[in-house]
């Protein structure tokens, strides 16, 4: 159903995709529109499935992983030097350390990673020759805003340089400046995307974002313990339509330009979103004080609404509402846990 929506797919016919992060909540479910391409209309697009475990990929991809157009190449943001001995014709990068607790352990590792790991994917780039590099940045860069309006691509709020806990959006802010900079001074060219909050079975077990750590709890039967009143509100996008926006900016976004990355049916507070996901489960919903650490890692963003028009220009749409993504979240999920039971 994914694949009926997206049009110019066939431009990535026969060619090379590396995507870092290939195991991670997006970045997998870009993998997994490729390949059911591949599987369902003999698309032959060759997957460089990036990241620093080659076993977490193995294990993500199962049965897709011995196949001729996939095969495993070893990235680590943190690591400067990048090189392959194969030409990628595009690169999805979405390799980052997105955790909220691991942010503020290691605000260092982040913004670093952030930017010096870009930075040897687009020297690798310049060198290969590839076409065009699609960087996943965050929602986080727009900072703090009193209107209740959605951001656009051009708005912009405040963001405190002397918290660590926005190590990850200065990080994320500077490494979208190094495109353009690797653009006008080079002529290599990128578009970057603007998550807003993305849910979805791809999310590991381990991935603690409330959106990810409650739907597992849910579809355990455990009961959704919220720690702050709720009233943030955000623009959720499921995987699978985030998935399918980076692709459709990969081939048809505007050089060196940022796209959102929201579903219009998808605002909600996080209490709204706890809500949905009890009402969906049969739990129940129950608040408790959060420590000093827990406060910590919040997002200090009150409203990181998005304006999706951008995108939504280029001819994309989303299949899944806030209600429906969260049950078919739940739904899959438990399915997984039943096949390994």
């Amino acid at each position: 159903m994914v694949l009926d929506m997206m049009e110019g797919m066939d431009e990535l016919r026969g060619k090379t995709v590396l995507i870092t992060g290939a195991a991670g909540l997006i970045c997998s479910a870009a993998a997994d529109i490729l390949i059911r391409y591949n599987e369902t209309r003999d698309g032959n697009i060759k997957i460089l499935a990036a990241g620093r475990s080659e076993e977490k990929i193995r294990e993500r991809f199962g049965e897709y992983f011995g196949r001729d157009y996939f095969e495993y190449a070893a990235y680590d943001a943190t690591d400067s030097q990048f090189d392959l001995p194969v030409r990628a014709d595009y690169i999805i990068h979405g390799a980052s350390n997105a955790s909220p607790g691991k942010i503020i352990r290691e605000p260092v590792e982040t913004m670093e990673s952030n930017f010096s790991g870009l930075k040897a994917l687009l020297g690798y780039a310049r060198k290969a020759g590839t076409k065009r590099l699609l960087y996943i940045s965050s929602s986080e860069v727009y900072g703090l805003k009193t209107s209740e309006e959605p951001f656009r691509e051009d708005a912009y709020g405040y963001i405190d340089l002397l918290n660590p806990r926005n190590a990850y959006s200065v990080g994320k802010r500077a490494a979208e400046t190094l495109c353009v900079s690797f653009a006008s001074e080079y002529g290599l060219e990128s578009v970057i995307v603007r998550p807003g909050h993305i849910y979805g079975p791809t999310a590991s077990r381990s991935d603690n974002r409330v959106s990810s750590a409650w739907a597992y709890d849910a579809a355990e039967g455990k009961n959704i313990v919220m720690k702050s009143d709720g009233a943030q509100v955000r623009s959720y996008c499921h995987c699978l339509d985030c998935a399918s926006a980076i692709i459709t900016v990969l081939l048809k976004g505007k050089p060196s330009e940022a796209y959102n990355i929201a579903n219009p049916d998808s605002k909600a507070s996080i209490r709204e979103m706890a809500e949905i996901l009890t009402e969906t489960a049969g739990a129940e919903l129950s608040f408790e004080l959060p420590t000093e650490e827990e406060r910590r890692a919040f997002n200090p963003m009150n409203n990181s609404t998005l304006d999706s028009t951008k995108l939504s220009e280029l001819g994309w749409k989303g299949l899944f509402n806030a209600p429906a993504g969260f049950a078919e979240t739940i739904k899959v999920i438990k399915e997984s846990m039943e096949e390994t039971c």
